[in-house]
């Protein structure tokens, strides 16, 4: 028999796993998932000005952004909207603990570097999935393309892609202009690589969590956020 596991339960793993994967990706220094790399690059150029600008910050503030046009683009402001910020918020704080974290790991090396980024994007992937089996709103990337597909009916993996498209040209071209041409930072050769493997990562998680747990609300909370 399956064994129980709850929603809620799942959001909070979610956000610590995401976060946590996201900071062994920033300290390997192979390049960002497409998705945060604008964000990221927004905390390099701006925490260059503004030293209490951490990456977490810039998370919850790129992510406030995207919801204002999101909302432009569907014609309303949600309730869901204002939930979806909240959850940016606490992964932002989260992140930035995870970061203070991450930074006393040992280790500069290029097998170490390796290995930050595998289980970063393992554990990325492990959170993304598990935020897919919660009623609670995500994080504004997860919730912008949902709202786009539902809006226009068209298939969320074509929404999906054409986002990530978006977001990895336009991240390419922010490193450009505050980095400059000679130099990448944010979008490297792991950004591809995630880009890659990262859709099918996030269904093989999916896959195992629904093959040995059932996924059940343990409070009546789920109406709130429809």
């Amino acid at each position: 028999m399956k064994k129980t596991f709850y929603t809620e339960l799942a959001y909070v793993i979610g956000i610590i796993a995401l976060a946590f994967g996201t900071a062994l990706m920033e300290r390997a220094d192979f390049g960002m998932s497409m998705v945060v790399a604008p964000a990221y690059l927004i905390h390099l150029k701006v925490s260059c000005y503004l030293n209490w600008f951490s990456f977490g910050v810039a998370e919850y503030c790129f992510q406030a952004f995207l919801l204002i046009i999101l909302s432009f683009l569907v014609h309303r402001f949600k309730r869901k909207f204002l939930f979806s910020f909240v959850t940016a918020f606490i992964y932002g704080t989260v992140l930035d603990a995870m970061m203070k974290l991450v930074g006393i790991l040992p280790g500069q090396g290029v097998i170490q570097r390796v290995a930050f980024f595998i289980v970063g994007i393992v554990l990325c992937a492990v959170g993304v999935s598990l935020l897919f089996h919660t009623y609670i709103a995500p994080e504004a990337y997860e919730l912008f393309v949902k709202e786009l597909s539902s809006k226009y009916k068209k298939e969320i993996s074509k929404v999906k892609t054409i986002y990530d498209c978006c977001s990895c040209l336009i991240a390419i071209l922010m490193s450009f202009i505050f980095i400059g041409f000679l130099q990448f930072e944010g979008v490297k050769a792991g950004t591809i690589l995630c880009a890659i493997i990262n859709g099918w990562l996030i269904g093989q998680c999916s896959k195992l969590f629904e093959k040995g747990f059932e996924f059940k609300d343990a409070f009546a909370f789920r109406k709130y956020f429809d």
